[in-house]
Formats: structure tokens, C-alpha cells, sequence
């Protein structure tokens, strides 16, 4: 349940900065959002 709470932060990081930034800077942000959230999920063992 746990990994649930970063998931939430990261969709709405991901909202923000695709309504909010613009060309290569969205897809830059986009990519470490989605890299911090799977990193935290999986790489910490939140899910294991």
C-alpha cells in the first residue's frame, strides 16, 4: 500500500509538467519523474 503514495505524487508531477513546460524540457522532466517513481517503488523494495 505504501508504493501506492509515490505513484499518486509522481501522475500528478507528471500532470503539472506536461500542462506547465514544453519541448525537450517536458520530455526531460517527464523522464525523471518516471524514473524517480520506479526507483523508488521497485529500486527501495516498497512492492518486495
Amino acid at each position: 500500500m505504501e508504493g501506492i503514495v509515490p505513484l499518486l505524487i509522481a501522475l500528478v508531477l507528471i500532470v503539472v509538467a506536461w500542462k506547465v513546460l514544453t519541448g525537450i524540457v517536458k520530455t526531460v522532466a517527464l523522464l525523471v519523474i518516471v524514473a524517480a517513481a520506479a526507483w523508488f517503488v521497485f529500486g527501495s523494495g516498497m512492492m518486495g
